[in-house]
């Protein structure tokens, strides 16, 4: 309880009015902008992957390497961009558009290795690397498990 000259206010009229002022101030997203921005990163950096795979292709090299080549390619240029601090730059732009190709999971292991760097190789970059990509690790290949084990016995169930 507090008063204001005079009138004593409850505790939960304070939290309602904090909360009024504070959704007046909060500053309205551009969703549009916001949109359009990530659509044109996301594009560009999907460009720059088929750009890749036509040239690996144009200079001959077996497409089902060019299939290897072409994310390795993008996860190192992702990882380089994320160590020269130009990703970060690029993701306030791009918002969303840099999460989704695979250049977004790059930065996603980098960025908490060069952030915890200061506390060593062991306790730092090792314990903290995975830190956000890990569970997509852990629940991308047991997800991928699962499905393969039941595409396996529905394969031997048909037969």
């Amino acid at each position: 309880m507090s008063k204001k000259k005079g009138k004593i206010i409850s505790e939960q009229q304070v939290i309602d009015k904090f909360n009024i002022l504070s959704k007046q101030s909060k500053p309205k997203p551009k969703l549009f902008k916001n949109c359009v921005f990530a659509f044109l990163v996301g594009g560009a950096f999907c460009t720059l992957g088929q750009f890749i795979n036509n040239i690996l292709i144009r200079f001959s090299v077996h497409k089902e390497q060019v299939s290897i080549f072409v994310p390795v390619i993008m996860v190192f240029l992702g990882a380089l961009l994320t160590g020269i601090g130009i990703y970060d730059k690029i993701a306030n732009y791009g918002g969303a558009g840099t999460v989704v190709p695979i250049t977004g999971f790059a930065n996603a292991i980098v960025s908490p290795a060069i952030e915890f760097k200061k506390e060593g190789f062991i306790f730092g970059v090792a314990a903290k690397m995975f830190t956000i990509a890990g569970p997509v690790l852990v629940y991308g290949i047991g997800s991928s498990v699962i499905i393969g084990f039941i595409y396996y016995l529905i394969m031997i169930l048909n037969k």
